[in-house]
């Protein structure tokens, strides 16, 4: 079993930025891939961004490349996500999850689920 917490969200203003962290424990960390994803109300829950086992190897939607950077410390068991240049259309609560070893935007590719933070841009 895996846990998953993060933290980091609150309320910032267009153009601010904000880092997100999400803690893993029980499991292995080191040898999973981890990623975000985020759900806006009323939409669907959609990938952010993801990393390998290693932290070498990334992955992000195209709507945050340049502006959002994922990040890993196997050391604290820690998937960080920068924020920058955020957008009121980024309000969304935000998910980390874990699962396999490479990244992927599929939901499915994913096996524990964090309870989310939300992050909120005011315009």
């Amino acid at each position: 079993q895996v846990q998953l917490v993060e933290s980091g969200g609150g309320l910032v203003q267009a153009g601010g930025s904000l880092r997100l962290s999400c803690v893993a424990s029980g499991r292995a960390f080191s040898s999973y891939a981890m990623a975000w994803f985020r759900q806006a109300p009323g939409k669907e829950r959609e990938f952010v961004a993801s990393i390998d086992w290693r932290g070498v190897s990334t992955l992000y939607a195209d709507f945050v490349k340049g502006r959002f950077t994922i990040s890993r410390d196997n050391a604290k068991n820690t998937v960080y996500l920068q924020m920058n240049s955020l957008k009121p259309e980024d309000t969304a609560v935000y998910y980390c999850a874990v699962g396999g070893t490479y990244p992927k935007t599929a939901r499915g590719g994913y096996d524990y689920w964090g309870q989310g933070t939300q992050v909120t841009v005011s315009s």
